[in-house]
């Protein structure tokens, strides 16, 4: 079967998360978690890294807006695309169905709302993207690993430890990843 075909056939992973695996060799990505907010293997994939915090806040980049709440919300390197964007959005986790919604593109009054109802707001600079086939050329390539979105994506108390809490979430196999040194040249 040509792989233009398998690509078509896959199942979206809207809504989960990519980890890098340790293998992973691209700085833009090595041991990051991206929830993918967008994905069909014909369009191509759409989402946001979620453990790079950039140690600022939503005022440090735009100090001449009144923001007010919106102003302390903490800011993320959401991937390598667009990086002169600075990109708003809110994510709930939905007890019931065990999902992690991801409201996009929110405009400032619409991340000032989505505070008040209690849904974590990040503001984002870039994001991170694929045409189509791509991500699943990585994935078959073993560049990444797939799972479900899980609330400690919104509980972790340091983001930048969240590829090792995750997979260490996901059971012995990805805990013994997680303990791996960042360059095991240097083992």
């Amino acid at each position: 079967m040509p792989s233009e075909n398998k690509n078509e056939s896959s199942p979206s992973l809207s809504g989960n998360l990519l980890l890098a695996s340790p293998a992973m060799r691209d700085a833009n990505f090595a041991r990051c978690v991206v929830f993918m907010a967008a994905h069909n293997a014909k369009d191509g994939a759409f989402g946001y890294i979620l453990n790079r915090p950039l140690e600022q806040r939503v005022a440090d980049l735009l100090p001449d807006q009144d923001l007010g709440a919106l102003g302390e919300v903490p800011v993320f390197m959401g991937g390598p695309v667009a990086t002169d964007k600075l990109a708003f959005a809110a994510l709930q986790w939905n007890k019931r169905r065990r999902t992690l919604r991801c409201q996009t593109h929110l405009s400032v009054a619409d991340a000032l709302h989505a505070l008040s109802l209690g849904h974590d707001v990040r503001g984002f600079v870039g994001y991170s993207g694929w045409s189509g086939g791509q991500l699943e050329n990585e994935l078959e390539l073993r560049s990444w690993i797939t799972t479900s979105a899980r609330p400690l994506v919104l509980t972790v108390e340091k983001p930048a430890k969240m590829w090792g809490a995750i997979l260490e979430d996901m059971g012995p196999i990805y805990k013994v990843m997680a303990g791996m040194p960042e360059d095991v040249g240097l083992n």
